[in-house]
């Protein structure tokens, strides 16, 4: 060999050393915010008229936002459906257990607690992938925050199978509904919180009365409000690894209720057209937005912001969590009517229930529903490096697509089962790309199912019922078109019928 040839193949495997330590620096880092109960409408880029998020709507106008985004009608399912990359209307359904295992937890009765959990729970099989497990196949540092993924109580076996180096937060979704808890977990141990003393982690209670208010209001045990806790950590972990890629995943207790909130934000002090629970309810959205300013505001201070992919999204539509006599009720009641909505024949709509914030986007329904104010949900990403700024996508989209999406963008390829679509093409611009024909969810009334051309075919179950509604023409699914086309009609109930297994039940929740 000579002086010459050797030089070429010394350069060549220099060049192929640079280029692959090219590609692991710009590997990108991902946070991905979850909302829980955070209504679309309720933000200010989708119409919200009283309380500002300017973080969040900057995260829009920065990056890209999904038009006809979807996920689960209710908590678990959605987290479920998120980290699998499948919907929940298969005959084998999610495991989901109970909440308030931990109510009582003490570092000496942890282990048969969690012995308990485990005992209940099926096998992973070798064809399941789980959002953590992706990114951390794939180098990634995996962490989790805040309200810890499965429902309604969840494991630290549980969460080290779904790939989490690192997590910190409620293991149980049934002590999530307080904001001052007694301990939370961090990595499989009991992490104690000597200021808040209350068992149920503080959690007020509904409706408004001038006693729920001071309740709410007595802070006695009440020292340490759970969300700082989560920043203050989500902070650090950015610090500590912004010298390698990781992947960040925040489930927020935020804006879900009973409302707690350690102060009114000023926005809100003065403003007459708000009750003092209707204040308090709009300082959580608030809080979330100012939290998601502090995680953008972070980024770019460690010059991160450019490469890294940050994912805003929510579990499942609006619920009231601020019901006050003479204002809007629980149960969800008509105010000019005085009757019970029922989402059949009597739909939920902001204005007929007198909801001052119109959580739903003037879209019919709630969380638990599957109309569209319960399953259409925001979705914005962020990419500065790949997204054009300002982007507005109508692709159809489920939240059981992030996780193949995450797949392609970490460059994962061993075989697994999901019903999710990558939108990795979506994202940077290309046209070629496989779409959904359909998406479908389940709900507490049946399953739905929703076409990429706009057609829905919503279930209620207990009526032998279903409605045919096309929502570019009809977002408030006020009009149901199932007798004047019958032949759409069968189409779309075969389609779902074979998308539940063959048993439209395996779409009703609680079966």
């Amino acid at each position: 060999m000579n002086k010459k040839t050797l030089l070429q193949i010394i350069v060549l495997i220099l060049c192929t050393a640079c280029s692959n330590n090219l590609k692991q620096l710009e590997k990108p880092n991902i946070i991905l915010i979850y909302a829980d109960d955070l209504g679309i409408g309720l933000l200010g880029h989708e119409g919200q008229k009283i309380i500002k998020t300017p973080n969040i709507d900057k995260l829009a106008q920065e990056g890209m936002r999904f038009e006809r985004a979807y996920s689960n009608m209710l908590c678990a399912p959605a987290r479920a459906s998120l980290i699998t990359g499948l919907h929940d209307c298969h005959s084998n359904a999610f495991q989901v257990t109970k909440g308030g295992a931990y109510i009582n937890a003490k570092k000496s009765t942890l282990n048969e607690i969690e012995s308990t959990i485990n005992e209940k729970l099926r096998p992973t099989t070798k064809d399941q992938a789980f959002l953590g497990v992706v990114a951390q196949n794939m180098g990634y540092k995996t962490a989790q925050f805040g309200k810890l993924e499965w429902g309604f109580s969840a494991t630290d076996k549980q969460m080290k199978q779904h790939g989490w180096d690192y997590y910190l937060g409620y293991l149980d979704h049934l002590r999530a509904h307080g904001f001052y808890p007694p301990f939370l977990f961090e990595n499989g141990e009991i992490i104690e919180f000597e200021g808040n003393t209350n068992l149920n982690c503080g959690k007020s209670k509904e409706p408004e009365t001038p006693k729920h208010f001071e309740e709410r209001w007595n802070m006695d045990g009440k020292e340490v409000y759970s969300e700082n806790i989560f920043m203050d950590n989500i902070l650090n972990f950015i610090d500590t690894n912004k010298d390698n890629p990781f992947f960040l995943y925040f489930p927020t207790q935020l804006p879900h209720g009973p409302v707690s909130i350690p102060k009114v934000h000023p926005d809100f002090i003065n403003d007459d057209r708000l009750t003092q629970i209707e204040k308090e309810y709009a300082s959580m959205v608030k809080l979330l937005d100012d939290n998601v300013g502090q995680i953008l505001l972070k980024l770019k201070a460690h010059n991160l912001d450019e490469n890294t992919i940050v994912i805003f999204t929510a579990d499942n539509g609006h619920e009231i969590y601020y019901s006050k006599s003479g204002r809007v009720l629980k149960p969800y009641t008509n105010m000019q009517t005085g009757e019970r909505f029922d989402d059949y024949k009597r739909k939920y709509y902001s204005d007929l229930a007198g909801d001052v914030f119109d959580g739903n986007g003037g879209r019919s329904g709630l969380k638990r529903s599957n109309l569209e104010g319960g399953i259409n949900v925001p979705l914005i990403i962020k990419w500065p490096k790949v997204i054009q700024k300002g982007r507005i996508s109508n692709r159809l989209t489920a939240n059981y697509d992030i996780l193949p999406t995450l797949a392609e963008i970490t460059g994962y390829s061993k075989k697994y089962k999901t019903d999710g679509i990558s939108f990795y093409n979506e994202m940077i611009g290309e046209n070629n790309q496989d779409v959904h024909k359909f998406v479908v969810y389940s709900s507490f009334l049946g399953p739905t199912l929703i076409t990429e051309n706009g057609w829905k075919l919503r279930t209620y179950l207990k009526k032998d019922a279903f409605e045919l509604y096309f929502l570019p023409d009809d977002f408030r699914e006020e009009k149901d078109l199932s007798k004047r086309f019958p032949d759409k009609l069968e189409e779309l109930k075969s389609k779902l019928l074979e998308a539940c297994d063959g048993d439209f039940k395996n779409g009703f929740y609680p079966r």
